[in-house]
């Protein structure tokens, strides 16, 4: 995947799926071999604050898949921003563990930068992206994963709505994290 983002300017790679964080460490080392600087963004950071996501309550998997990313906000903060007059990008815009601000600072975007954007439910969104991998489960999978229970309704309606394996660009077939399956175009 590194070798598809030895692009001018600072490309753009969404991972999108459970288990990207592993994925986006080992691409990050990939482009660092490169001598490309990745700039790693969970999309985590850019949640909403806990009062916004839980509104229907903490199990509402309709929320969860459709409102507790602040897509506007990483678009503008970090997918946009790297692309301005003066590049920038914000690693985290908020801390959902404490759920307050992450109180950052725009940095400057590096010489020779990647941006990688790793976390659930990104497609479908129009965010903007170079290269876009999506990691697919089945339902036995994403339990096995660990994934709670009231959550497999927003992955598989994901799946059927958004249909992320037709709009990504590479597929992850990931049952057996040892040994996923990949399709390229």
């Amino acid at each position: 995947m590194a070798d598809r983002l030895d692009l001018p300017g600072t490309p753009r790679l969404l991972l999108d799926g459970i288990g990207t964080t592993e994925l986006a460490v080992s691409v990050r080392e990939a482009l660092r071999t490169r001598g490309r600087q990745p700039l790693l963004v969970a999309a985590e950071g850019f949640w909403r604050p806990a009062g916004e996501r839980f509104t229907h309550g903490r199990e509402d998997w309709q929320e969860f898949r459709d409102s507790w990313l602040n897509a506007g906000a990483l678009r503008r903060e970090v997918l946009d921003a790297v692309m301005g007059p003066k590049p920038t990008w914000l690693p985290a815009l908020w801390d959902v563990a404490r759920d307050r601000s992450a109180r950052l600072t725009a940095l400057p975007v590096p010489d020779r930068a990647v941006v990688i954007v790793h976390g659930v439910f990104l497609l479908g969104r129009e965010l903007p992206a170079e290269l876009v991998a999506h990691v697919a489960l089945s339902p036995a999978a994403l339990s096995r994963r660990g994934v709670p229970g009231w959550q497999l309704a927003a992955f598989a309606t994901y799946d059927d709505q958004v249909r992320p394996s037709e709009l990504c660009d590479v597929l992850v077939r990931a049952e057996d994290p040892l040994r996923p399956a990949v399709r390229w175009p």
